[in-house]
């Protein structure tokens, strides 16, 4: 099949406290190689951001989506993420043939696909979409860090570090927070 349409698929923000999971989906073009793609988790913010840059202009489609907090706490965190993957693909300007998702699970989507466990570092679309969904990711939490200065979202991308954890002792839980993640469920009860 010469015109097999790849589309790479994942997602960043499973782990975090605050803030939306993101999902992108990434159709590569094969005219146009773009070296260096690699799992986002093992790559500088720098080297990331770069990147992204070359995908966005290189790739022959790209999307970025994602779920809000409140659908990570009402349907939880799995059901969100494919949620933000189906949403990513749906918004593709050039539908795929086949669609290749990092992980255990694929999203509900009529393509014929399938899921491959540390795809984002065998797959050179998966590797661009985690690119793309990291960075995006990252840029929402710089502007949660603006909002909310005190809290240092730009340090800690809202993972549960040390620092979040005093941050959130301090000052509180947010709208931002996912009120069905264990740490900040037992702040809100102890309140």
């Amino acid at each position: 099949m010469i015109n097999t349409l790849v589309c790479g698929v994942d997602e960043a923000g499973r782990g975090p406290l605050a803030g939306a999971v993101f999902a992108a989906a990434v159709i590569l073009n094969p005219a146009k190689p773009i070296i260096g793609l690699a799992d986002s988790k093992k790559l500088s913010e720098k080297r990331r951001d770069a990147l992204a840059i070359e995908i966005k202009a290189n790739a022959l489609a790209w999307s970025i989506a994602s779920s809000s907090v409140e659908e990570i706490d009402e349907i939880n965190i799995l059901q969100a993420s494919l949620l933000a993957m189906q949403r990513a693909v749906e918004l593709l300007a050039i539908v795929p043939t086949q669609i290749l998702v990092d992980g255990l699970h694929c999203p509900k989507l009529s393509i014929p696909m399938r899921a491959i466990v540390k795809g984002d570092s065998k797959e050179p679309a998966i590797s661009a979409a985690s690119i793309l969904a990291k960075t995006a990711r990252d840029a929402e939490l710089y502007q949660l860090d603006k909002v909310y200065p005190e809290y240092g979202f730009a340090k800690h991308k809202g993972y549960p570090t040390s620092l979040h954890m005093q941050m959130l002792l301090q000052y509180g839980v947010l709208s931002v927070h996912r009120k069905s993640y264990a740490p900040i469920k037992n702040l809100l009860n102890q309140r």
